[in-house]
C-alpha cells in the first residue's frame, strides 16, 4: 500500500525544467492555450490538480473539449481552432 501512495506523491510533484512562449500555432500549441484559459499550466497540471486520467476531446480535431475550472466550472471550447495568431505569443510552453 505505501509505495502506491509514494507512487502517486512523486507523480503529484512533476514541475517544468523550463518554459518558454509559443512562436507559432501548432495543435499542441491550441491545446496548451485551452489549458491556460482554464489556469493550468498545461495537461499535465491538470491531471494532477482534477486528478482525472483521460481529458475530454474533440475526435475530429484531438483538441481539447471540456476543462474543468479550480472553481468546478467548466470551460467548453469548440472543435475549430480558438487561439489567433495575436495570442499565440502569449501561450507558454513547458519543457519538463
Amino acid at each position: 500500500k505505501n509505495s502506491e501512495v509514494s507512487g502517486v506523491m512523486a507523480k503529484a510533484d512533476i514541475k517544468p525544467k523550463s518554459i518558454y512562449h509559443a512562436k507559432k500555432w501548432s495543435d499542441d500549441v491550441e491545446n496548451l492555450y485551452r489549458f491556460q484559459q482554464a489556469g493550468y499550466r498545461d495537461e499535465v497540471e491538470y491531471k494532477q490538480v482534477k486528478q482525472v486520467d483521460m481529458v475530454e476531446c474533440w475526435p475530429e480535431t484531438g483538441f481539447v473539449k471540456k476543462l474543468q475550472r479550480r472553481d468546478n466550472t467548466f470551460y467548453y471550447y469548440d472543435k475549430q481552432r480558438e487561439c489567433e495568431d495575436k495570442e499565440v505569443h502569449k501561450v507558454k510552453v513547458y519543457v519538463y
